[in-house]
């Protein structure tokens, strides 16, 4: 269980602890140093790494050609990278993941939740952070690709959801679509994937 000290230190203020929590249970890893890699909708068994510097290489040897995951949240490792050398070591360390991914996820929840009208009736919430799981989960939601589109703004992103009887254990282990169709638009634009390869030789050399 991730430490509740770390998420309210390190996490997006948008968010309230509960709903930071089921998101890092249903989406995420316990392990800051968790990668996960896929191949349009297959799982791609990799090393557990043991280090931030494993873990950085297993990133830089998947990024390009596969989606990658990382860290706590299960941060998108492709998204914003254009140039070689852009990607930070800062991806496997506890608290940055949790700020960065817990910032972006925000912003997912904020699209989705606007899509729904801003609703605040109880019997609604549940389906509006499924969904925006689900869309952190693939990238797509109603064919808007989440992480890189605009933030709509303030929304009212409500208090502790329950989780949904149907919700199934194997997706939220393992992070991935629970929607094949939805996943199957994860293609050549999707931003976990950067389209260029990216030296990290050294990278690990200036972490305190």
């Amino acid at each position: 269980m991730i430490d509740a000290a770390l998420i309210k230190e390190c996490s997006d203020p948008g968010l309230k602890p509960a709903i930071i929590a089921q998101f890092i249970e249903r989406a995420g890893s316990q392990d800051p140093l968790a990668v996960t890699v896929r191949s349009g909708n297959r799982l791609v068994l990799v090393p557990k790494p043991a280090t931030p510097e494993e873990a950085l290489a297993l990133i830089r040897d998947n990024l390009g050609r596969n989606t990658v995951r990382v860290g706590i949240t299960q941060y998108p490792a492709g998204l914003g990278i254009v140039e070689a050398g852009q990607l930070k070591p800062d991806l496997v360390d506890a608290c940055e993941n949790i700020r960065v991914g817990t910032a972006l996820f925000a912003k997912v929840y904020r699209i989705v939740i606007k899509w729904y009208g801003n609703p605040t009736a109880s019997d609604v919430l549940p389906q509006v952070f499924d969904d925006a799981i689900i869309a952190w989960q693939t990238g797509y939601f109603e064919g808007t690709a989440v992480f890189r589109a605009a933030d709509p703004g303030k929304a009212n992103l409500a208090g502790p959801v329950p989780e949904r009887e149907d919700d199934s254990t194997s997706q939220r282990a393992e992070g991935g679509a629970t929607n094949d169709s939805v996943a199957a638009q994860v293609g050549a634009t999707d931003p976990n994937k950067a389209g260029i390869r990216i030296d990290l030789s050294g990278i690990g050399a200036h972490r305190k």
